[in-house]
């Protein structure tokens, strides 16, 4: 026998002693254990797939962040004003936007069913071919009518796509689902970077060429999402859920147990599957939506959660940054559509830096912690900015210096948002719903960011055009707010399985609960490695 093997006998009961302690441990203290017990590998050949299956899902999040920088920096260009009687002012600025909104909201009632009925990846195919032939019409546009009919479809297709985030959080190895559900929404900045690009590049066309070749390449991300999807796995819980337990088993043991159906990681979230998960639950049947607001706890998830964070990230300003890019630098004097489409790639690097970033120490330092420090600190930025706009303009227009100022602030919004606003966006959202909720509540969270981005996408250039630089008092006291409705309702997912989240919600104080660590995750992990110490010894 060689020196460091173990007795077939002895492993076995190190099997059964493991099972043992992970059938009595919960939650934080079980996910603990497993991570001592079974170290993950974090390159080894099933992770890197797993990591390529979720960046290529990434790109659903791209889509956004194209569209939203080729509308924020298009208006501004002669051709398209031109095309389509349009100015980066105005309600037809906001109706050119808010369109997009429309159509997401008028995809409620299919994003559920799609994601519940007939799993993740159809929904998201079918997400993938809205946007192309919402792409194909505003390319082809000879009107305003019908360019608007292209934006309602890009629209409603990018809503359907939030069926993306729940599938990335459910196929993630649970050790990483904070990270990786984290980076989703900071793909966000690619899409963005990519258009702000392309922008750049085509500004000098004096022809339609000028908006006719980035409308065509929006097309592009959609198509390489399409392709890849019949490749991709579906979620191992819509497969439990769906009748194929042994498919679920097979797809975990493969991308979590890295091909080990006896890993920690395997009879762990096959245990929570069958203690947790209904298989005739509401999100069997697509008429119901019973399950969003059965109970207390139901509604806490949705409304107090779920819904709140994306929706107070349309009211935090950086919309207008994002959509309304060149309307905002005329407060500080810039109109130039070079030095627009030149600080428009500057905000994309930054940005994109800064939610790499955020999204990297998600579960490090917490979600409460972030957002709340994030409000505070986008609340001081926009009072710089509404300060150096304020003394720009009483100057006449000649005050330099408090107009590069503005520019630094406005790259500070941009940067603070992304760090923190940008992954928890999507990523709260998915942790705080459990599974019969999910797919219809993302939907319902959708519609609720949709409806809020009508009032936000149509108001902002009317109150840039009526108030100017007053427009930023409007945001200082919306984030302040929303740092003290964190601090006394955002429950902190970090550490919690997903089933984990259904015993924090059912508690009186789900904010307190979730903010409790217990002595016993300790006592856990250490009587474990003892028992361990003892069998092996």
């Amino acid at each position: 026998m060689e020196k460091d093997a173990q007795p077939v006998g002895l492993v076995e009961d190190t099997h059964i002693v493991q099972a043992e302690l992970l059938h009595s441990i919960r939650g934080v203290a079980a996910m603990e254990v497993a991570q001592r017990l079974e170290p993950v590998n974090t390159r080894s050949k099933r992770m890197l797939q797993l990591y390529g299956i979720c960046g290529v899902m990434f790109l659903a999040a791209s889509m956004l962040g194209y569209d939203a920088s080729l509308m924020g920096a298009m208006l501004d260009f002669p051709a398209f004003q031109s095309q389509f009687d349009a100015s980066i002012l105005g309600a037809k600025a906001g109706l050119l936007t808010t369109m997009f909104s429309i159509g997401s909201v008028c995809a409620l009632p299919f994003v559920g069913p799609l994601g519940d009925t007939w799993g993740r990846r159809v929904g998201i195919m079918i997400a993938c071919v809205v946007v192309i032939v919402g792409t194909v019409i505003q390319a082809t546009s000879k009107s305003l009518p019908q360019y608007l009919a292209g934006r309602f479809f890009l629209g409603f297709g990018s809503g359907v796509a939030s069926i993306a985030p729940a599938y990335i959080v459910e196929i993630a190895h649970p050790t990483l689902r904070g990270v990786l559900g984290g980076l989703f929404n900071c793909f966000y900045y690619v899409g963005y970077f990519l258009a702000a690009v392309v922008l750049r590049g085509c500004v000098d066309y004096s022809s339609s060429t000028s908006w006719l070749v980035p409308t065509c390449l929006q097309a592009a991300l959609p198509v390489i999402l399409l392709a890849s999807c019949p490749f991709f796995p579906e979620s191992p819980r819509w497969l439990f859920t769906h009748g194929h337990a042994q498919r679920c088993r097979e797809v975990i043991t493969k991308y979590h147990g890295d091909d080990n159906p006896d890993s920690i990681y395997v009879r762990l979230q096959m245990r929570e599957f069958e203690e947790e998960l209904n298989l005739d639950g509401a999100d069997k049947r697509w008429w119901d939506y019973s399950a969003l607001f059965k109970s207390r706890a139901a509604l806490y998830r949705v409304l107090l959660c779920a819904t709140a964070i994306p929706m107070f990230a349309q009211w935090s300003g950086q919309a207008s940054v994002s959509y309304f890019l060149p309307a905002v630098l005329t407060t500080s004097g810039i109109r130039t559509v070079n030095d627009v489409l030149d600080i428009n790639i500057g905000i994309a690097v930054a940005s994109g830096v800064a939610a790499i970033t955020g999204g990297s120490l998600m579960d490090r330092f917490g979600r409460r912690k972030l957002l709340i420090g994030c409000c505070a600190s986008l609340t001081l930025a926009w009072v710089g900015m509404l300060v150096c706009t304020q003394q720009y303009d009483a100057s006449g227009e000649n005050d330099v210096a408090s107009a590069h100022a503005s520019v630094f602030f406005i790259f500070l919004v941009a940067v603070v948002f992304s760090f923190a606003y940008t992954p928890l966006q999507q990523l709260y959202a998915v942790e705080c719903l459990d599974y019969e909720q999910r797919g219809k509540g993302i939907a319902f969270v959708t519609m609720a960011v949709s409806a809020v981005s009508l009032v936000n996408l149509f108001a902002t250039p009317i109150a840039l055009e009526q108030i100017g630089w007053r427009t930023y008092g409007i945001w200082i006291a919306t984030c302040s707010l929303q740092a003290v409705f964190y601090y006394f309702f955002m429950v902190e997912t970090r550490g919690r399985t997903l089933e984990e989240m259904n015993f924090i919600f059912q508690q009186k104080n789900p904010r307190a609960a979730s903010l409790v660590r217990k002595e016993s995750v300790d006592e856990a992990v250490n009587m474990t490695k003892e028992v361990l110490q003892k069998e092996t010894a």
